[in-house]
């Protein structure tokens, strides 16, 4: 949350390929906007890096029903601006902010709903070839305990993993899981 200072020059001399945005803790305390998210897309992509863009709910949104809404909004007003070919240059990550350092976590077959809702809002704008490959990541509380089951799932393409990745025994875990 505290690393969204850098410029994408600054990332992209360290030999980095890969900048996280939209993450739940920048939008929360930094009050980054689609229109700001919009504008660092474009920097990362100018300066060569891939964005793994994340998009998620909060647990109101979650309980009032509106998390289909509230998922779709920031695709659309953070990457829809994109072309095709630019848009094939993006990874989401779907992090249901309800699920982050809560203890709580998104069952696997939420995780598939959300997906293959995603890839869908995808496949409408752009197309089913560019939908189907996209990677979309699973980024709330993967742990060793649920990675199997959420790594099953079609629409899962993999995991951004938090907390879990600071203890090798934990990551392990996932890694063999995938």
């Amino acid at each position: 949350a505290y690393t969204g200072e850098v410029s994408a020059p600054m990332v992209a001399s360290t030999g980095a390929h890969y900048v996280i945005l939209g993450h739940s803790e920048r939008r929360q305390y930094y009050g980054e906007t689609s229109e700001t998210l919009r504008e660092k897309v474009r920097l990362a992509l100018d300066n060569s890096l891939t964005p793994i863009f994340c998009i998620g709910e909060v647990l109101e949104e979650r309980e009032n029903g509106t998390f289909f809404d509230v998922v779709k909004a920031q695709i659309e007003e953070g990457l829809f601006n994109l072309s095709a070919e630019e848009f094939g240059k993006i990874i989401l990550a779907y992090e249901p902010v309800w699920a982050i350092g809560t203890g709580k976590t998104a069952t696997d077959d939420q995780a598939q709903e959300m997906h293959a809702f995603i890839r869908k809002t995808i496949a409408d704008k752009y197309g089913c070839e560019v939908a189907d490959n996209t990677s979309i990541l699973y980024g709330g509380s993967c742990k060793p305990s649920n990675a199997k089951e959420l790594f099953a799932k079609p629409d899962v393409d993999g995991g951004l993993i938090g907390g879990a990745a600071l203890q090798a025994e934990s990551f392990m875990g996932i890694v063999n899981a995938f």
